[in-house]
């Protein structure tokens, strides 16, 4: 049976990546820092993944899972010089914890003289495989570089299926339905691997455009919005009509500025399946979940900033986008650290300091930053009244 090693046992990774993997008739030990979870995953060797769309309900065995608790770095090193694939799904700003030991296990695999693996890193991140990559050499001398480059292949890929928050449950995941997993083939190492869902392709880059500045950009203009209404969830907020009409309008700017780029088809029915996968009541899904790390999500290549500089670039107005802008700097959710560091830079740097070193802005960008700042003041009106 062939062997997965996958980092991060939480709702993506059992509910997402590691069901796949284990669907595709892998052995999956999954490596995470929670002791409980990971007891758990190896008393039983199994949990369900529940996939839900309003009422309607399916309950999917996942069986025969291992697990690895983090802080055992001999066993990961063991487990990643005998697997045949390896995938995380730790979040972006984990991958540089996990490169370490990944490193060390690829580079027991070429001691022992074992084939090459390739590293896939599932994160809500451009080119992720080619950042976790970067992270193992840069602490490389040479001979690391020489030998990483030749026994791992890291594809990068893009990843997509809704997994809210949920209750504390280590036997069950909840997830929608729908899910896409595209991997970029020429980064692969060796013969492509059979595995379920996976869409591979010759060139990411138009597939993740879509996805971040299409259906992430969305979800984040309706967070924002929501959350300055006082809305709990995503679907309550889109029973709003006019944060309805901002969602969809900020995705068809990024639409037309992706048409452009890519000469990509379909795009408006992409929209029209987000916004149904938005609705879906049985996810319940808080806009403080969909919205944190606004910091992260305001930057400059990121999904709201970097398609509304695209647009504007493209001598079009991207007015929802701003609208979505405008909101995300009003997002001030006491629980986010990131929310709470972006209220003070605004207090005590002031608007000028965020737009230039948060957002990348600059002289430029004049008619995208009166855009915002016209959004933001009518926004902040609203707020007060």
């Amino acid at each position: 049976m062939k062997k997965a090693v996958h980092f991060g046992a939480g709702n993506i990774g059992r509910g997402f990546i590691g069901f796949l993997l284990s669907r595709s008739g892998f052995e999956v030990t999954f490596v995470d820092v929670d002791r409980e979870l990971v007891d758990y995953l190896n008393k039983h060797g199994r949990y369900s993944v529940v996939e839900k769309y309003g009422e309607k309900e399916t309950v999917i065995p996942v069986e025969g899972v291992k697990a690895v608790v983090f802080e055992e770095e001999g066993e990961i090193i063991k487990k990643i010089s005998e697997a045949d694939i390896i995938t995380t799904s730790v979040g972006p700003k984990v991958l540089e914890v996990i490169a370490g030991v990944i490193k060390k296990g690829l580079l027991k695999r070429e001691k022992e003289n074992l084939e090459p693996v390739n590293v896939i890193a599932c994160e809500n991140l451009i080119r992720a495989s080619t950042h976790l990559k970067e992270y193992m050499l840069r602490d490389s001398d040479k001979q690391e570089r020489e030998i990483i480059s030749k026994i791992a292949g890291f594809p990068d890929a893009a990843v997509d299926r809704i997994v809210p928050p949920q209750e504390r449950d280590y036997s069950k995941v909840l997830v929608e339905p729908y899910f896409e997993w595209t991997v970029e083939k020429p980064g692969f190492k060796g013969k492509i691997l059979e595995i379920k869902g996976i869409t591979w392709v010759e060139d990411l880059e138009p597939y993740i455009e879509r996805k971040i500045f299409i259906l992430n950009a969305g979800h984040a203009v309706c967070a924002y919005l929501g959350y300055l209404k006082g809305y709990r969830t995503i679907e309550e907020s889109l029973q709003d009509p006019d944060i309805l009409n901002t969602v969809t309008g900020a995705m068809r700017e990024a639409a037309f500025y992706l048409s452009k780029k890519f000469a990509f088809e379909g795009l408006e029915e992409y929209i029209k399946k987000t916004l149904d996968r938005f609705k879906n009541k049985a996810l319940k899904d808080r806009v403080e979940r969909v919205g944190r790390e606004p910091l992260r999500k305001l930057s400059i290549n990121e999904r709201l900033v970097r398609p509304a500089k695209e647009v504007a670039d493209l001598g079009a107005k991207p007015v929802n986008l701003a609208k979505g802008i405008a909101a995300a700097l009003l997002f001030d959710y006491p629980e986010d650290k990131e929310a709470l560091r972006l209220k003070e830079m605004l207090k005590n740097q002031g608007m000028e300091y965020v737009l230039n070193y948060v957002l990348g802005l600059s002289r430029e960008d004049a008619d995208l930053i009166r855009l915002i700042m016209e959004n933001y003041n009518n926004l902040l009106g609203e707020r007060k009244s």
